[in-house]
């Protein structure tokens, strides 16, 4: 682009800031420029500056200066004197020297004071502390005289800030007051130096003339025809212009509603479940073993209030125990103990949603039937970069005359394909409720990853709630499905207000 193009497309306040930077020697602070009196405020100045920028005709410089002023204690000292003074003068009165004892008792001077004095005394090089017996003995030197007759560079300071408050002072001068407490105050200000490029240099010398112009038609404009005589300022489509970040849902609620958009077009209705269960409908119901490891409260998140929830059906609650001692009339041989109706009635936060979708076939034991939830599930997890207490599970059954593996097979299918994933695979697998079992995994960044569990629930599932046909079931991670989307490696970021992130983040699904 040549430098007549350039200039064409600049505005007046680009061009006037241009100018004064020339004239200033080719930089400025934004404090001179505005001293100048060629800018009313500030805003002007930086928004020129950074169009200026962007189109690589200045660079803006940010430095971090530090001010200080005097604090409380520092108001005091300078009034009163340094404690350190105070107890040299106190000390030359009395021909030099003092034991601790005589200047906390004599000296009129604060105690916690002279605590403090005496370790500067001794640091100044002022005075000598030394130890007859059980006495302390403070005596000044040749330099703590001649220091009694003039002021030292912390007095000097306490002068300088009290006439000269936010003032800049260098660090190695200023330490020993900035040690103490409350003496010394600092505050942090940001100075902008706006320095023109070899680029805004030339630029600024090629003969830029500010003339009135016109950069936004208006209605009254058009109206009144004054755009007939004004010059109209080009428009820069390759101008940088700021990103602007609407308002959107969270990356974890747009998945929800894409999964649930998906089940619900299969022909899916959508079933929820309450979060606190009893172990009859979380675990035993489901044919999991009363001893499985899963129960055990390092695994499982217990309730105290309630601690017990009855279970008042008695011929479901027979069936089950049955079930687990010896098969029922399941054709199974059970799990072989003593079923406890103590461990059933425990009360604790669901570990699953596959709760929601037993509860619905006791409810509803005819089919057909195609259900889903996606909802919470808590479990006793210690919080790292995969793992997570409280997480979603994406649940759902098909309940028809001739349901089969097969069938399962290609519906999981047919979700992830949705999901946007190409290659899927399952693997045999082994759960409780379940036979046979899978495990489904997807190729995703050039490795195969699990994202949930699937099969055909057990007759010791099934039978009890008088259902006699086939029931495909599955439980599909939500969270680790999401990362996989949304390219993270630790899952605790679904969960961190990062609002970057939650700016940048792509929902292309």
């Amino acid at each position: 682009m040549s430098i007549s193009d350039i200039i064409e497309k600049l505005s007046a306040n680009e061009k006037k800031l241009l100018l004064l930077l020339d004239k200033l020697g080719g930089k400025a602070s934004l404090e001179e420029i505005l001293g100048s009196k060629e800018f009313k405020q500030q805003v002007e100045v930086m928004n020129a500056s950074a169009w200026l920028q962007s189109k690589k005709l200045v660079e803006i410089n940010e430095i971090t200066k530090t001010s200080y002023s005097l604090d409380k204690e520092g108001l005091k000292f300078l009034k009163e004197g340094l404690p350190e003074k105070k107890v040299l003068l106190f000390l030359l009165k009395n021909q030099g020297y003092a034991t601790l004892d005589d200047i906390k008792r004599k000296s009129g001077i604060d105690s916690n004071e002279i605590s403090i004095a005496i370790g500067w005394l001794r640091k100044k090089g002022w005075a000598d502390i030394s130890k007859d017996k059980d006495k302390v003995i403070i005596k000044t030197t040749k330099k703590g005289e001649k220091a009694a007759e003039t002021k030292d560079e912390d007095e000097e300071i306490l002068e300088y800030l009290y006439k000269n408050p936010n003032s800049e002072i260098e660090e190695n001068k200023i330490k020993n007051l900035k040690s103490r407490k409350n003496v010394i105050k600092s505050k942090l200000t940001k100075v902008y130096i706006i320095k023109l490029t070899e680029a805004g240099k030339e630029v600024a010398k090629s003969g830029i003339k500010i003339e009135e112009e016109i950069s936004q038609i208006t209605t009254r404009i058009i109206k009144n025809g004054s755009w007939k005589k004004a010059k109209i300022r080009p428009y820069d489509i390759h101008a940088f212009v700021p990103s602007i970040y609407g308002g959107k849902q969270h990356p974890l609620t747009f998945l929800i509603e894409k999964i649930r958009k998906i089940f619900l077009s299969m022909g899916f209705e959508e079933i929820e479940g309450n979060f606190v269960e009893s172990c009859f409908w979380n675990m035993d119901v489901l044919f999991i073993p009363q001893d499985h490891p899963a129960r055990d409260m390092q695994d499982t998140l217990y309730c105290e209030k309630p601690s017990k929830i009855r279970i008042e059906d008695k011929k479901i609650l027979e069936k089950i125990a049955n079930i687990h001692e010896n098969g029922g009339n399941t054709g199974s041989i059970g799990w072989h103990y003593k079923f406890s109706r103590e461990e059933c009635e425990k009360v604790l936060l669901r570990t699953h949603t596959t709760v929601n979708t037993i509860r619905y076939l006791y409810e509803n034991p005819e089919p057909p039937s195609k259900v889903f939830s996606i909802g919470r599930v808590f479990r006793r997890e210690n919080l790292d970069s995969t793992h997570l207490p409280e997480f979603y599970q994406i649940e759902g059954i098909v309940h028809e005359k001739g349901a089969n593996f097969r069938q399962l097979i290609g519906l999981l299918k047919e979700f992830y394909k949705r999901m946007g994933f190409e290659k899927i695979r399952f693997r045999p697998a082994y759960f409780p409720y379940t036979e046979p079992s899978m495990e489904v995994e997807v190729f995703w960044n050039g490795k195969w990853m699990e994202l949930g569990g699937s099969g055909i629930f057990r007759p010791e599932v099934t039978l009890p709630a008088g259902v006699k046909e086939p029931v495909l079931a599955w439980g599909l991670g939500l969270e680790r499905l999401a990362m996989l989307k949304f390219g993270l490696k630790d899952i605790r970021n679904l969960y961190i207000a990062d609002l970057e992130w939650l700016k940048n983040v792509s929902f292309k699904i």
